[in-house]
Order: structure tokens, then sequence, then C-alpha cells
């Protein structure tokens, strides 16, 4: 795969990402709680796929016992709290602001993955970092006021949203080369989803899913938000670094805010704008490669 469709494709998975308020607002509108928001989403997509991946791709669900702890770790450690985090904060606020806080999670990536993967902190990188994150604290207007009325506890979460959010690239970028994104967004969910069966009251609400208004966000939720979002980020991480790909991934925000505007009765500012083009060109930023030639050599 060439490194323009990888970025494209990670870029996908984060508009899919993006529009996940459109389909959690509804739940919440029906009485579930943020955790319980979690348990639907992660057993709906599992059950999405396993059958998906049954009929069409039965190979591919071939593994090694012994890289199951990777699996284990990404949908427990990762989405089950990453997910928790960001629709806690989605409750108490607003979306904007929780997914704002959740790309906290770009400067975990980076830092972790030059800890476990020896990934060079480049000045792109850095920059890239610097300016997605302003960009993303003008969306929520956190700039340039410099002031917030925001309790400690929803910014603890969100920052908490962005660290668990980070894992995951973290914990499957070792096993990429050796399964297909389908295989390891399935066995991932297939942790989360047993997880969430075992500590949330998710089958209590059981009888609630005959009510389309509950039934059609939560296929959504999974299909398009989850399905979608993974697959597509799973396949760009596979061609590109881990905190690479995860800056890329800021593009969420931008069409996460844009919906909330057109669907959610959000208001969009001047100052929310240059937020967005500033979290825009960032992922612009850190797909550029600069070349200089040594002894004749094209070196990035």
């Amino acid at each position: 795969m060439s490194t323009l469709k990888a970025y494209i494709y990670t870029i996908l998975g984060a508009s899919c990402w993006g529009l996940i308020g459109l389909f959690v607002d509804p739940l919440y509108q029906e009485g579930f709680t943020a955790w319980e928001v979690v348990a639907i989403r992660g057993i709906f997509t599992f059950v999405f796929l396993i059958i998906f991946m049954s009929i069409w791709f039965r190979s591919h669900l071939k593994t090694r016992i012994r890289d199951h702890w990777i699996f284990a770790a990404s949908g427990i450690c990762s989405i089950a709290f990453f997910n928790y985090f960001y629709f806690e904060v989605f409750a108490r606020s607003n979306l904007s602001l929780a997914v704002t806080l959740l790309y906290t999670g770009p400067m975990f990536v980076a830092l972790l993955s030059r800890v476990f993967f020896k990934e060079l902190l480049t000045k792109n990188k850095i920059a890239a970092l610097v300016l997605s994150l302003m960009g993303c604290a003008f969306v929520v207007q956190l700039l340039p006021s410099g002031t917030s009325s925001i309790p400690g506890t929803v910014i603890l979460m969100g920052v908490l949203s962005g660290f668990f959010y980070a894992l995951y690239s973290i914990f499957t970028k070792p096993i990429t080369k050796r399964y297909s994104p389908l295989t390891i967004t399935t066995y991932t969910f297939l942790y989360t989803s047993v997880f969430m069966l075992l500590t949330s009251p998710i089958t209590e609400k059981a009888s609630l899913f005959v009510s389309p208004s509950v039934l059609v966000p939560a296929i959504l939720l999974a299909l398009v938000s989850t399905v979608g979002g993974y697959v597509f980020y799973t396949t760009g991480l596979k061609h590109l670094e881990a905190s690479k790909a995860s800056i890329l991934a800021t593009i969420e925000p931008v069409v996460a805010v844009i919906s909330s505007v057109l669907f959610l009765n959000d208001y969009l500012d001047v100052w929310q704008l240059a937020g967005i083009l500033a979290v825009l060109y960032s992922a612009v930023l850190v797909s550029r490669r600069r070349r200089r030639v040594v002894a004749g050599e094209k070196v990035a």
C-alpha cells in the first residue's frame, strides 16, 4: 500500500469515529448510561464482525494463542476504558469537549512509541502535536480566553480517555504485520464484549432493543463508528508509524464538531472554525516528508 493510501485510510477511520455522537446521543435519550453504551458498542460490533468474518474471511480467524493477551489488553485496557471515559465526558458536558480531551491521546502515543518502538520525535511530529492540541483548545473555546468553567473531574476523565485511546496503537502495532485489520478488530472486540457482559447490567435492558429508537442507533454505532472506524484506522496503522497514524486521526474532532453543529444544535464560532483549520493543517503537516540530498541519496 502506498503512503498516500495509508493516510487516506487513517483519515477515513477517524471520520467514522467523529460521527459517534450522532448514535450515542439517542441512546442517552433512551436512558442508557455511559458504561452501558460501551457494552452496546462492544457487543454489537463483535456480533457483526464474527458473522462477517465467518462467512467471507474464515481463514482470517486463525490466530496464535500467545497473541491473545494482546487482543485482550487492547479490548479491555484500551477500548473499554477509553470509551467509558469518552462517553462520560460527552454525557457530562458535550461532544466537542469530549473529543478534544480525547485527543491528548497523540501525545501519549508519541511518547510511548518512542519508549517501546524507538520511533523518533521529529520536528514535524512535535509541531503537529502542538498545533493539533491548540486547534482542539480553540474548538472547545479554551482559547483564546484562557479561562474555563470545566470541572476538574471532567478534565481528568478526558485525559484518561486520551491515555487509554493511545494504548490501542501501542498494543496492536506489534501484530499488524501478522494479522489483517479485520482479525485484530474482531478479536479486540471479542474481549471487549466479554468484559462488558461481565461488568455491565446491559442484559437487564435487552427488552429495550425491540424499539427502533434503540436498535437503529445501536446498529449504526457498531457498523459506522466502530467496524468502519477501526478497520480503516488499523489498515492505515499497518503502514504507518503509530505516532504518525494517531496524529493524522486528529481529523476526528473536526468531523465530530461539524456533525454536532449540524445535528446536535451546537454552535460554531469563528475561533472554533480556526481550531478546525489548525487540526486539519496538523494532519497535513505530519504527512509531509522533508527531503534533503546526502551523498546523492534522498533522505526523508
